[in-house]
């Protein structure tokens, strides 16, 4: 059983694509992508949704799911988009990564007066 709207039609991904494989290097699920410009002229109808979705920070498998294309599709128009400079990449912050050595120092202090 296949879903409406999902793999139905393998030469649009492959056109999309140019044939190109996944990028792996810039992008995993949880990538963070931000848009820097505004569309062009001649730029794919998916490439132009992903810069109107991008304006607050969006991860890719959420770019993924609402434009509906498999993520590997996804991250390959989103090099093409980061090679053209529209978008910038990040990885999330985890909530550890945010704090400084002296915070997590005084939560230690804190749970060892428990």
């Amino acid at each position: 059983m296949t879903r409406a709207g999902r793999d139905d039609d393998p030469d649009r991904f492959y056109t999309l694509t140019g044939g190109r494989a996944p990028a792996t290097d810039d992008f995993d699920l949880v990538t963070l992508v931000v848009t820097e410009s505004v569309a062009s002229p001649g730029m794919t109808s998916e490439q132009v949704a992903i810069l109107d979705m991008c304006a607050a920070p969006t991860a890719v498998v959420e770019i993924a799911a609402e434009l509906r294309l498999p993520v590997g599709v996804t991250t390959v128009v989103l090099s093409d988009l980061l090679a053209a400079g529209k978008i910038t990449v990040r990885p999330p912050l985890s909530a550890a990564m945010s704090l400084d050595a002296s915070t997590l120092e005084k939560v230690l202090v804190g749970l060892r007066k428990l």
